[in-house]
């Protein structure tokens, strides 16, 4: 008996502490609706189901290696090639190599940090809810960006860029990150609620490692490897 309870549990995927209020209002309504009337029990135990699978936080095995860029969300590869970073990032005017990585409803929606180094600037700016599919959701809904240093020494490392941004259905930012605190590759730094979309921006001249309609792991798909022949090295430094 005991062995198959702890079946049961290992087959549970753990939730994040973001979902517990959405997992007890789902969970919830099932057992009211259990009392009033079964077929609305059966529904609503699968929106349960659902929202347990939209929070899930399961662990994930980060490479470590020096110059490697890890993909921040599981999803989907939507766009690819150079694009200016959100202004309020204060990353310049030149076009970085841009990867664009979507998150259906059906993704783990927890976001991992792409590089390890400091948080050398947080970023958020209101903005409209279009289909983060689409490329000018870049500039015009709710997002939240991260500027992470991987060396704050000057003359040294590689700064990224790293913006979450809401989508049509999406109606929350989450992050956990605080600003120049510091942060390894692979760590949780936020999720955005119900389908969203995630841009990395790394140096003019990085080759990516992905191609578009791959399909990504959040802290284990490897996007880039700045350290191979070709790949950008440009410091950008932040005030």
């Amino acid at each position: 008996m005991n062995s198959v309870v702890k079946s049961i549990a290992a087959a549970i995927p753990k939730v994040n502490r973001e979902g517990y209020p959405f997992v007890a209002i789902a969970a919830g309504l099932t057992l009211v609706a259990s009392f009033i009337w079964s077929p609305l029990a059966w529904i609503l135990f699968g929106l349960t189901i659902w929202v347990v699978a939209f929070f899930r936080d399961p662990p994930r095995v980060t490479p470590v290696a020096p110059g490697l860029v890890i993909a921040p969300a599981d999803g989907r590869v939507s766009q690819i090639g150079p694009a200016v970073p959100p202004r309020e990032l204060d990353l310049g005017d030149e076009g970085w190599i841009r990867v664009s990585i979507f998150m259906n409803v059906f993704n783990c929606h927890v976001n991992r940090a792409p590089v390890g180094g400091r948080i050398m600037r947080i970023a958020y700016k209101p903005g409209k809810f279009l289909n983060a599919e689409l490329d000018k959701a870049s500039e015009h809904n709710e997002r939240n960006g991260l500027v992470i240093a991987t060396d704050d020494r000057p003359g040294a490392g590689v700064t990224i860029g790293v913006v979450q941004i809401a989508g049509l259905v999406a109606r929350r930012i989450v992050s956990w990150a605080k600003e120049g605190e510091t942060i390894a590759p692979g760590d949780r730094f936020g999720m955005i609620r119900f389908g969203s979309r995630l841009d990395v921006y790394m140096p003019a001249g990085t080759v990516p490692l992905v191609a578009v309609g791959q399909t990504t792991i959040a802290g284990e798909t490897v996007i880039a490897d700045l350290s191979r022949p070709g790949s950008g090295h440009e410091v950008v430094r932040v005030s």
